[in-house]
């Protein structure tokens, strides 16, 4: 994998907190390691919203099938009972 040097800009709490967990050599690593974590999270909810979303969009769909098929079996069963 290709590497790139960029610059940030960390508040200094948090530089410190990345300095008391994290040796120096070990930044870049640390860094990548939190980022893929946090788009890998991301991407989670992501495909967590659309899954709700496509569920709440079927879910009317899915109702007015079962009360279709509700009056179908419904008709059955009144003309058999005759």
């Amino acid at each position: 994998m290709a590497h790139h040097r960029i610059n940030i800009t960390l508040p200094a709490e948090t530089l410190q907190q990345l300095d008391e967990l994290v040796p120096k050599g070990d930044r870049s690593r640390f860094i990548h390691a939190a980022i893929q974590s946090y788009i890998a999270h991301i991407q989670k909810e992501n495909l967590r919203q659309q899954l709700k979303e496509g569920a709440i969009q079927r879910a009317e769909r899915d109702r007015q099938l079962t009360d279709d098929w509700f009056a179908l079996e419904e008709e059955a069963w009144q003309q058999n009972a005759n």
